[in-house]
């Protein structure tokens, strides 16, 4: 995982949920693979300044991302600006980020464990 495409560290989460993601999937085959006929709904609290509520769908090793959520999600992660930049940067590892309670989950403990597919 260290090899995987990085975010800015500046980037705003809409251009990362909306854009960013989705073409860091598309550019890669083994996430695409690993993803599989994977069908969930994702949504995302970043709490903080700059931070909101943003959605991504994961359809058959497509992702799209867009501002807002929706009312009942397979998975719903809640985690601070802070934490989510570290995330990004891989100065923090998502399994750390829970065990630190820095990073919450409801719903498909299974697709818990695949976010690193879908956001790297």
């Amino acid at each position: 995982m260290d090899d995987r495409a990085r975010p800015p560290e500046d980037i705003l989460p809409a251009y990362f949920f909306e854009c960013w993601v989705p073409e860091a999937v598309a550019a890669d085959p083994e996430r695409r693979r690993r993803l599989g006929e994977t069908r969930a709904t994702v949504v995302f609290t970043l709490l903080g300044e700059a931070g909101g509520l943003f959605t991504v769908e994961i359809e058959n090793g497509t992702v799209r991302g867009r501002e807002g959520g929706v009312e009942t999600p397979d998975l719903a992660v809640e985690l601070d600006m802070d934490t989510w930049r570290n995330l990004n940067a891989g100065r923090l590892s998502a399994p750390e980020a829970v065990l630190k309670r820095k990073l919450r989950f409801e719903g498909s403990f299974l697709l818990g464990l695949k976010l690193h597919l879908i956001l790297g």
